[in-house]
């Protein structure tokens, strides 16, 4: 979580939709202008005073001017748009923290996902070792034999071809193994050269499965990505609101301060003015809405993508509830292969050390103990994975 990139990009994302909502909480302050200017001029301007009893002939030379005003505005009515603005901004930064909170579902699978493929390698590894170190002993035997002249070299040849195919899976298995733990470095930030250690119990962590529907209640209550929807419906129903506030006028209160002063000719201070201000874009009378239309589609859209989520919902939580339903009875039929072609290998051995099965049986029952242990092993991972996917699609799915 803190290392995830993703995470990073929404972070940056909740920080703008808060930028967003700053900015609408200022429209409902005081806006406070002041502005100052100095002016000079180089050639002599005609000044024509029409005042009554004041001559305008030979009037003063004016070179430069200087004036200052200070302007308040304080809003009182905006048909809603300031209020409806505010409020939709809270909707979206909370969409924006749920769209967080779902990508850190998604986040805790792709771990959950990554150390099952480096459990079933570190696994895999182990009994192929086993396998690895009595295959090798058998071949010691079986060179013995060959020298004795007791089997023959091709049987014996046979055996080495054996040990040959089973050094090659251990081979897969820790290229398979190496690869996965360098996908786990970089998930949670570290070294790529850090060697993670796996817990032999993470097979044994989940829980006893409930009926589907106990998932679909858990998907409805907690599922992130459909909460944020609901929140951005919300937003785009108050922009609709706000749109139609358009069309009405504004009111303010204002209130303001001049002063000017132009050398030899006149100067103005403590003009101060107060008063109630009325806009109205008179525009509107023959413009149509087009803020109001675009909210409206807005509005049209998320309503089916509500639905169409609501749906998806319900097929991801039944399809992996159905996985896990399977992948918890897979379990069941491995370790029964693993009994039968366990019993099976020492069976043929018997039979081989009696002269009563061939070479060929024996390797074959060999290989098939292998495979089938090695299947128990990625039936009980895979059985392990496909309930924390259920978790995911509930949007419970957390990292312990």
């Amino acid at each position: 979580m803190q290392n995830s990139k993703s995470l990073k990009i929404d972070a940056a994302k909740i920080e703008e939709a808060t930028a967003d909502l700053l900015e609408a909480k200022n429209r409902q302050l005081p806006e406070l202008k002041v502005s100052a200017s100095y002016l000079y001029l180089p050639l002599k301007p005609n000044v024509d005073i029409r005042l009554p009893g004041v001559s305008g002939a030979g009037g003063p030379e004016v070179h430069q001017v200087a004036f200052g005003s200070a302007n308040l505005s304080v809003p009182i009515y905006s048909g809603g748009r300031i209020k409806y603005g505010i409020e939709s901004a809270k909707y979206l930064v909370e969409a924006s923290k749920l769209s967080t909170e779902n990508d850190k579902v998604a986040i805790a699978y792709n771990v959950a996902q990554a150390y099952n493929n480096l459990f079933k390698a570190n696994q895999s590894i182990k009994v192929l070792e086993e396998n690895l170190t009595a295959s090798q002993k058998r071949d010691e035997t079986f060179l013995k034999l060959e020298n004795n002249g007791v089997i023959a070299r091709n049987d014996r040849l046979k055996a080495n071809l054996q040990t040959s195919n089973i050094e090659l899976q251990l081979l897969e298995a820790k290229n398979n193994y190496n690869i996965a733990n360098i996908n786990m470095d970089l998930l949670l930030g570290l070294p790529e050269t850090t060697e993670i250690e796996v817990d032999q119990n993470y097979v044994d962590e989940s829980d006893d499965v409930k009926p589907v529907s106990f998932y679909l209640n858990e998907a409805r209550e907690n599922r992130k990505d459909l909460q944020a929807l609901d929140q951005q419906r919300k937003a785009a129903e108050l922009g609709t609101k706000s749109a139609k506030a358009e069309n009405l006028p504004s009111i303010a209160f204002t209130g303001g301060y001049v002063a000017a002063d132009i050398p030899k000719f006149l100067t103005i201070y403590n003009a101060v003015n107060v008063g109630v201000g009325i806009s109205y874009n008179l525009s509107n009378l023959w413009k149509e809405n087009s803020s109001l239309k675009q909210s409206k589609a807005r509005e049209m859209q998320l309503s089916p993508t509500n639905e169409l989520l609501n749906d998806n919902i319900k097929l991801d939580v039944n399809r992996e509830y159905q996985n896990s339903d399977y992948s918890k009875k897979r379990i069941t039929v491995f370790e029964k292969a693993a009994v039968q072609a366990n019993e099976n290998y020492r069976i043929t051995k018997n039979k081989y050390d009696n002269g009563l099965a061939t070479m060929t049986e024996l390797l074959d029952a060999d290989a098939a103990q292998i495979a089938a242990n090695v299947g128990v092993i990625n039936a009980k991972a895979d059985a392990a994975l496909a309930y924390r996917k259920l978790l995911q699609t509930t949007g419970t799915l957390t990292i312990k």
